[in-house]
């Protein structure tokens, strides 16, 4: 039997949605898998090293991030509870990472080989569909991530992290959890850049700011 801490976690992955307890414990009983330990900032990959494991984050954090030649950090994404770590490089024929990824806390991982992962989506028709929508969901996160990147300002991209988060926490009072220098790199601008554009929000009206707590007052100014 799956202990619940791990089958809580499993039941937010999305190779498993829509699947009861029972049917995850059945499924996982019947293949090989163990469950691994990182410490804080500990480098889980390098970009450009294989895709070796088919690893689902159990609890903790990662950091993906991109880095230029110039040192320029880019945070692409964070992975929580329930994600899979990079489940289009899997099966790809050049499984290099494109991303470095660290941990944020103390992590466990529940890991199989990508072979064992294949066993799962032949067994399974749940599972196959689910990965294969897995797989076409990253497409349209990345897609939204490069426009956002490359096509917006610098205040529009405040902008929409300010409209994101307010949905996300279904509230027009909002609390950033990173920092402002982690804020800037997920959005490859300059810390002064988002210090400015919120102190030039804030003098319009648009929000009030206490330290990582954001009270959206305009909404339609954002949009």
């Amino acid at each position: 039997m799956i202990n619940n801490h791990v089958m809580q976690a499993l039941r937010r992955c999305p190779l498993f949605a829509g699947m009861s307890e029972l049917s995850i414990d059945l499924a996982l009983g019947n293949i090989s898998y163990q469950l691994v330990d990182y410490a804080p900032r500990d480098v889980y990959t390098l970009a450009g090293m294989p895709c070796r494991f088919a690893d689902i984050v159990i609890s903790g954090s990662l950091i993906c991030r991109m880095v230029s030649l110039s040192g320029k950090q880019v945070e692409v994404t964070r992975l929580r509870p329930g994600n899979i770590i990079a489940p289009a490089f899997i099966f790809a024929k050049d499984n290099s990472m494109p991303v470095s990824v660290e941990t944020d806390a103390n992590v466990t991982l529940l890991r199989m080989t990508p072979q064992t992962l294949k066993q799962l989506i032949d067994r399974d028709e749940d599972i196959r569909m689910n990965y294969i929508r897995t797989l076409s969901n990253i497409d349209v996160f990345l897609t939204h991530k490069m426009k956002v990147l490359s096509l917006f300002t610098v205040r529009e991209k405040v902008a929409y992290l300010l409209l994101e988060r307010a949905g996300e926490q279904n509230s027009d009072t909002i609390h950033l959890s990173r920092s402002r220098q982690e804020i800037a790199d997920s959005f490859g601008i300059q810390k002064f850049s988002l210090l400015r554009v919120l102190n030039e929000f804030e003098k319009e009206g648009v929000i009030r700011v206490d330290g990582k707590t954001i009270e959206i007052i305009d909404r339609s100014r954002l949009k």
